[in-house]
Formats: structure tokens, C-alpha cells, sequence
């Protein structure tokens, strides 16, 4: 329902709502293609979303009186957000369209009507849902990632300033930040082998199987132990107690009822952890990824100072991109992420200067 109109528009207003008119359609579009990427129940609350903005679309052209002949562009953010949805269709896509949500122009609009301000604060905790369980589902892989790389970058940097900052050769600075890489891939990937195939072990020790419910057709129905295996694994006495009578019933009838047997507790394990050798082999290139670009100054051949600089200079990058990219998917401001990420490997890498420094001292 359009909003009536409080006063005669001046010339800054329909500008407003043609603002306000594109802006919609960009969102609509993005809800579209990311729709178009996704099945099931995702699917329809992105198309449903695309209508909500195609309402609002249609309340800012009955308010110009039709499609004006010239249109601005939408924002660089709604552009954005629209390329990277129909090539992505991403998380990252939610997350931005999330923020972009939370800041309404609408709640300071007189001529947008109750229901669409309603609408999106609605669709902030809608998109904000959605962006949630892609989250989630990335959640582990991700920390992983993050955590892989920006170990190598950090370490690595602090080595090959620390050796560096003692006065020995380039030669030897390329050597130390090689072995460095290797060193520390090397004991992610195992550490991540240790850690994943212990876990297996551990599950596989604490799998149920189905010998009692092999047993099931020679057990008295009222009375057996089965019950107990039930209750060992959690559930009530009253309820072990009814599964159990199930299970012996649909034994003694003859009837092989493997779904209501013995519940395995963790399904297969490999589901569960992954496999210990993809565990390896990712901490490893996560790590080695991010431990040669402190080394790539010294392995085309710069030497001291340059090779420090350039060496800040590719690692600060990395490290504002990392940065920026957990705060995109954690829904925070990006740059106050990337400043943080940033500030934290470069003092570690300070903190081993300045050693370098004190032991390049006393060793002359």
C-alpha cells in the first residue's frame, strides 16, 4: 500500500525514490540468482524474498508515476553483491547482503509506508538465518584455513626478519625461511594426522554393533538386558524399555527390523572426522601457502632492506585480505578485521626483529 503523500515532492524526492527504486531491483536480483543456486527450503526463502523487494520496487514507481526516463545507477555494493551472486552464490554474498539489510534508509523515510520498514527488519534476520548456516556449514573448514595460513605467513615472517635483523647473508636468510616452511607444514600436517586418526580410534572405540540385536529372537520379552543396552547409551528406563520389547517382538515374528536395533551412537566414523590423510596433506598446503610469501623477496633475489620491505608489504596484504574475509563471513566490520589481523602479525614479527637485533648485537 503506498504511503500517502505527506507534501508536494519536490525534485530531491523523486530523485530519492528513484534511488530507493533501483536499489530494490539490485536486491531483488541478488535474491534471484542466489535462489537459482540453491534447492529446497533456501530456494524459497530467497524467491520469497525477491517478491518482498519487488513490492517495494513497485511502491517507489507507483509513487513516480511509472518508470522515469532516466534511472541512476545502483550502488557499488548492490552491484556488487549482484556479479558475485550469479557467479559465487556464496556465503560470503549473504553475509554482505546481511549488513547491507541492517542499514534501512527507510526508518528515516516519510514517504516509505510502516509495513516495508517492517519488511526489513524482517529480512535482516531472515538473510541473517540464512547466512547462519552457511556459516556453519563453513564454519570448521574455514577456521582451519584461516588458521593454516595465517600461521605460516606470521611464523615465517617473524623468521626470516628475526635471522634476518642478526646480519647473516641473504643466502642464509632464503635457507632459514625454506627450512622454516618446510619445518612448520611439515608438523601441521602431521599434528593433523595425529589429531584426526587418534579421534577415529577413539570413536571406533566407542561404536555400537548389533550383536545383541542378532541375539534379539531367543530373548524373553519381558524379560532380557536388551533394555539396558538402551539405557547405557542414554535413553530412559521407560523408553529403553519399549524399544526393547519392539525390537524382541518384530524378532520373535520374524521380521529383520535393523532400523529400530541398537542405534549406532556415531554413524561411520570416517563421516564423522574425514580422513586423516586429506587432514595431512590440507594443513600442510594450508601452512606451506601461507609460509612462502615472507620467503618470495629473498627467492627472486632481493637483499636487506628491499627484502624486508617487500616482505611487510606481500604479507600485509595477506593478512588485510584474511582479516577482511572473517570479518565479511562473521558479519563485523571487514576493515577493523583486516587492522586487527594485520596488527597482530606484524607485532609478532617485531617482537623477533628486535630480537634479531639484541642477539646481532652481541654476537659483534
Amino acid at each position: 500500500m503506498t504511503a500517502p503523500l505527506a507534501a508536494e515532492p519536490t525534485a530531491a524526492d523523486r530523485r530519492r525514490w528513484a534511488r530507493y527504486l533501483v536499489e530494490e531491483r539490485a536486491e531483488g536480483t541478488v535474491y534471484q540468482r542466489l535462489a537459482a543456486r540453491r534447492t529446497g527450503e533456501e530456494r524459497d526463502i530467497l524467491l520469497r524474498l525477491a517478491d518482498a523487494e519487488r513490492r517495494h520496487e513497485q511502491h517507489w514507481l507507483d509513487l513516480l508515476g511509472g518508470e522515469p526516463a532516466r534511472l541512476p545507477r545502483a550502488g557499488v555494493r548492490s552491484r556488487l553483491l549482484g556479479w558475485m551472486a550469479g557467479r559465487f552464490g556464496s556465503i560470503f554474498v549473504l553475509a554482505l547482503a546481511q549488513s547491507a539489510e541492517a542499514r534501512s534508509p527507510y526508518d528515516a523515510e516519510q514517504y516509505a509506508t510502516p509495513a516495508m520498514r517492517a519488511d526489513e527488519k524482517v529480512h535482516s534476520e531472515v538473510v541473517r538465518g540464512l547466512a547462519a548456516r552457511g556459516r556453519r556449514r563453513l564454519s570448521g573448514s574455514f577456521r582451519a584455513a584461516v588458521f593454516g595460513a595465517n600461521d605460516g605467513l606470521v611464523s615465517n615472517l617473524a623468521l626470516v626478519l628475526g635471522i634476518g635483523a642478526t646480519g647473516v647473508s641473504s643466502g642464509f636468510v632464503l635457507f632459514s625461511g625454506i627450512a622454516g616452511l618446510l619445518a612448520g607444514a611439515l608438523s601441521m600436517g602431521a599434528g593433523e594426522f595425529v589429531s584426526v586418526r587418534s579421534q577415529r580410534e577413539l570413536l571406533a572405540a566407542t561404536e555400537a554393533n548389533e550383536d545383541a540385536a542378532a541375539s534379539a529372537h531367543d530373548l524373553d520379552i519381558d524379560e532380557n538386558e536388551l533394555a539396558l543396552v538402551y539405557r547405557a547409551r542414554g535413553a530412559d528406563p521407560e523408553e529403553a524399555l519399549a524399544k526393547a520389547r519392539r525390537i524382541v517382538t518384530a524378532a520373535q515374528a520374524g521380521v529383520r527390523r535393523t532400523a529400530t536395533g541398537p542405534i549406532r551412537t556415531h554413524g561411520d566414523v570416517h563421516e564423522v572426522v574425514g580422513s586423516d590423510w586429506t587432514a595431512a596433506i590440507s594443513s600442510f598446503l594450508l601452512f606451506a601457502s601461507g609460509a612462502i610469501i615472507p620467503v618470495l623477496p629473498w627467492i627472486f633475489g632481493l637483499q636487506g632492506a628491499a627484502a624486508v620491505i617487500v616482505a611487510l608489504v606481500l604479507v600485509g596484504i595477506a593478512l588485510l585480505s584474511t582479516g577482511a574475509m572473517v570479518g565479511i563471513l562473521s558479519g563485523g566490520p571487514p576493515l577493523r578485521r583486516a587492522l586487527r589481523q594485520l596488527a597482530i602479525g606484524f607485532g609478532a614479527a617485531a617482537i623477533t626483529y628486535l630480537l634479531g637485533l639484541l642477539f646481532g648485537v652481541g654476537a659483534v
